[in-house]
């Protein structure tokens, strides 16, 4: 298999690489981050209009470039190295992979996404459940004019931010059925949609939602009605390999500014770095990104497989992701000693990003049983 960029790809990371180092500074990020909006609009807009990035992975015939799993990895990877506070991965390659699969409104949202920036949240997560989908308890009653939308939804990430929101409810059957999972766009400013924003740890804004009797038209629903299960699970694959490839840019970024630190500190008359064993644990944090890299390789390039190959390849990343985010974000704090645990340096904001993705979208225990239901699945076949 081949692993080298195309010229257009290599032409992309470049560009993008080129932007976040000129405009994406360190403290202007966490000067955002505690103001209001939470995020910086200007940088938003420049995604849209300097450098197309919300139609990248969109087809060509809906106004977008056409591009695939390999453009998806080469932006995340650059989005995790540089810590981007906005919402790439939930509108780009999450909200805008769903609404091209969608009809009418769906594909109108999709259209200013690419065109206008607007910016899209998934809200799937519920109080009470964790991380099976079958466990959704919104539920969706079907009417003369549409669907009415009741329930509530947890933990949105970029919710206080969106124009529009892709909701998963239950059309038919009980919380733990399989069947009966619908997804549906809608405005985010409908009315019965109410929202309790907050800040995340890691810098970012998320919001409990909840929708009281919230109407939508039927060309709202995205998928088959009742068979959203399938798309929902293929959802979650492909946040899984964009979710790797920002673990591999953003722990990479951990490692060498962890080098860079140990190079200057000194202890006992010499740098930090001088010391072997402490050059051993620097080497190990390397593999583990390394590691974490191929894993999202594999990942992006499994993304159109069947889906026992594709879902065993999503889950092999996260479980390696979050090995990874734990062991190079502690080592990372500890030799930096106390200056790792302030908001001074980019090291604890990295850190806490890294901790965020251990549990985002499954916790390593839930994909290690569900990798091993895969292989068992596919041995009885």
């Amino acid at each position: 298999m081949n692993f080298d960029l195309t010229d257009e790809q290599t032409l992309l990371k470049s560009m993008l690489r080129q932007f976040l180092t000129q405009r994406y500074g360190f403290r202007d990020r966490v000067v955002a981050s505690r103001c209001e909006p939470g995020y910086r609009p200007e940088i938003w807009r420049a995604f849209v209009d300097e450098l197309g990035l919300p139609g990248v992975i969109v087809p060509e015939v809906h106004g977008g470039l056409g591009g695939g799993a390999i453009e998806q990895l080469v932006v995340m990877e650059e989005i995790g190295r540089q810590l981007v506070l906005e919402p790439v991965a939930e509108t780009v390659f999450q909200a805008g992979w769903l609404l091209a699969r969608g009809q009418g409104a769906s594909l109108a949202l999709l259209d200013r996404i690419v065109n206008e920036g607007l910016i899209a949240s998934l809200a799937i997560g519920e109080p009470e459940m964790r991380f099976d989908f079958e466990d959704i308890a919104t539920c969706a009653r079907q009417t003369d004019g549409g669907w009415e939308l009741d329930g509530r939804k947890a933990v949105v990430i970029g919710a206080p931010w969106a124009q529009a929101l892709i909701v998963a409810a239950r059309t038919s059957g009980q919380p733990g059925d399989g069947a009966g999972l619908t997804l549906f766009a809608m405005p985010a400013d409908a009315q019965g949609i109410a929202l309790v924003p907050y800040p995340t740890i890691d810098g970012r804004r998320a919001a409990d939602v909840v929708f009281s009797g919230v109407t939508v038209s039927a060309d709202s629903i995205i998928g088959p009605v009742d068979g959203g299960l399938d798309l929902l699970d293929e959802l979650r694959d492909r946040a899984l390999a964009a979710q790797a490839a920002e673990a591999a840019g953003l722990l990479d970024r951990l490692v060498s500014d962890t080098v860079d630190y140990c190079k200057q500190r000194q202890q006992f008359g010499q740098p930090l770095a001088a010391f072997q064993a402490l050059q051993h644990r620097m080497v190990d944090m390397h593999i583990q990104v390394e590691l974490v890299r191929a894993a999202a390789i594999l990942a992006a390039a499994r993304l159109d497989a069947p889906r026992h190959e594709r879902a065993a390849a999503a889950s092999s990343a996260k479980i390696a992701v979050a090995q990874a985010c734990r062991f190079v974000g502690q080592n990372a704090v500890q030799l930096h000693g106390g200056m790792g645990m302030t908001d001074e340096l980019p090291i604890g904001h990295y850190f806490k990003r890294a901790t965020q993705i251990e549990t985002e979208w499954g916790s390593e225990s839930w994909h290690v049983a569900r990798r091993n239901r895969i292989a068992l699945e596919s041995q009885a076949a």
